[in-house]
Parts: structure tokens; C-alpha cells; sequence
């Protein structure tokens, strides 16, 4: 059985005091809930002081972004090396990045082979637009996106994908659970032409929209193995929620 893996992405919220008190009052339900893999991807200036917070803690940390280049000039960046300390995990490809800072698939790919050889684990986004979906080109941009950000990348045990329809994100209009498991299904079926059938063994989450009202729903399907929570992972009450939620529907404690 794939472990579920919840992760919350705080995005361009919070200062290191809000982040750190979040954290306090989270982290004693997030600990009682076995079963599920539980991240929290805070902005990078929160990452140090929550490391220490949560260092003997299943609670694990991702952040939100890399650079590929393990140092060098380039003003503001942070790169794999400055995070392998710091956390596990670092969000890649989300749609934020593809389309307010113009990251493409040969860019994320980059982002991808650093992280992995610094020993990170990515979870990669993929997802078409509401104009793409109409279209109907859905599993012409996930497998697009999906081969291009795996190019020469070996299959990693901790490798997330994470599916995100563009459409749903912020919008409180989330994919129905029979489209998105539909979705990832299509995205196991990628991985295992990939790296055969090691391939079906990696996880695949849902993003857009989720709350602890709906995420049930989503993870009773076959192929969805957790959530990418953006707005409600910053609610300290519904994050925790959504985590058992999971748990409950996965057949956990």
C-alpha cells in the first residue's frame, strides 16, 4: 500500500512569528494521525526556525522552490545545497511559478535532476488550464509536462507528483474525484511507461480547492494518494482535519 502523503502550501503567507505559532498549535493533533506522511512547505525564512521546531517531530518540511545551480551569482536564489539541512521535500513545476515567473518544462526539469542529487525529494505539479481543458488536451500537457520534468531523472522511492488543474487553484472550484482520479491515473500510466513497473508505486496527490469538507472524496479513489493543500494548510484547525481525514479514508487509525 502507498503511504498517503498530505502537504501544505502556505505560498507567499505568513511572517516567521505566524509561521512558528502555526506550527505550535498544529504540530500536537498532526502528531497523533498515523499512517500519513504529513509536510508543511513554508515560505524559505521560516524553514530554519521550523526545522528546529519540528527536528524530533513526523512532521516534515518542503519548501516551495530551488534554483538548480548549487551556487554561484545569481542575487536572491536559494539553491538544493542551502535546503538539504533545512528539509525534506521542494515543490516543483507548481503553476504559480510556470506562469507568473515564466518556468518551463526545460527549467523545471534542471530544478528536478538538482534536487534529486542533492538528495531532496521533489513533488512535481503538473496540471492544464481551464482554456486546455476545454480543448480537451488535458493528458497532452500532464504527459508533456510530466515527461519533460523527468527527463534523465532516475525513479526516486520519494518522488510525489502532485496533479493541480490550473482551473481549480484558488478558485473554490475543485475537479470532481472521478475526473482527478481519471487524471492521475493517466499520470500512473506515464511513470510506469517510464520506469516500468516500479513506476505504479509512486504517489500522486490531488490539488485545487481541497478542504477537509471534500477530501474524502477525493482520496477514496484508487489512484489519488494524498493532497496539495494551498489556502486551507494555513488554517490550524482544518489542516489537522484534513490530514485525519485522509487517514480515516485510507483505512488508517
Amino acid at each position: 500500500m502507498r503511504i498517503p502523503i498530505v502537504a501544505g502550501n502556505w505560498k507567499m503567507n505568513t511572517s516567521v512569528a505566524e509561521a512558528i505559532s502555526k506550527v505550535e498549535s498544529m504540530k500536537g493533533p498532526l502528531e497523533k494521525i498515523e499512517g500519513v506522511d504529513k509536510v508543511i512547505c513554508p515560505p524559505f525564512v521560516s524553514l530554519f526556525p521550523l526545522s528546529n521546531l519540528l527536528s524530533s517531530s513526523s512532521i516534515k518540511l518542503g519548501a516551495q522552490n530551488v534554483y538548480f545551480e548549487e551556487k554561484g551569482a545569481f542575487t536572491g536564489e536559494i539553491s538544493p545545497l542551502m535546503l538539504k539541512d533545512l528539509c525534506t521535500y521542494v515543490i516543483l513545476g507548481h503553476s504559480e511559478r510556470r506562469g507568473y515567473f515564466g518556468e518551463d518544462d526545460e527549467l523545471i526539469n534542471l530544478k528536478v535532476r538538482a534536487v534529486v542529487k542533492a538528495g531532496l525529494l521533489p513533488i512535481l505539479c503538473v496540471g492544464e488550464s481551464g482554456e486546455e481543458k476545454k480543448e480537451g488536451r488535458t493528458e497532452e500537457v500532464v504527459g508533456r509536462q510530466l515527461r519533460m520534468a523527468l527527463r534523465e531523472v532516475s525513479l526516486q522511492p520519494g518522488l510525489v507528483i502532485a496533479y493541480e488543474p490550473i482551473w481549480a487553484i484558488g478558485k473554490g472550484i475543485a475537479a470532481s474525484p472521478e475526473k482527478a482520479d481519471d487524471i492521475c491515473g493517466f499520470i500512473r500510466r506515464v511513470l510506469q511507461e517510464l520506469y516500468g513497473d516500479e513506476g505504479k508505486e509512486t504517489r500522486i496527490q490531488y490539488g485545487g480547492s481541497v478542504t477537509e469538507d471534500n477530501i474524502s472524496s477525493f482520496v477514496r479513489e484508487e489512484n489519488i494518494d494524498g493532497a496539495l493543500v494551498g489556502g486551507a494548510s494555513l488554517e490550524v484547525e482544518e489542516f489537522p482535519h484534513i490530514v485525519q481525514k485522509v487517514a480515516e479514508a485510507k483505512g488508517l487509525k
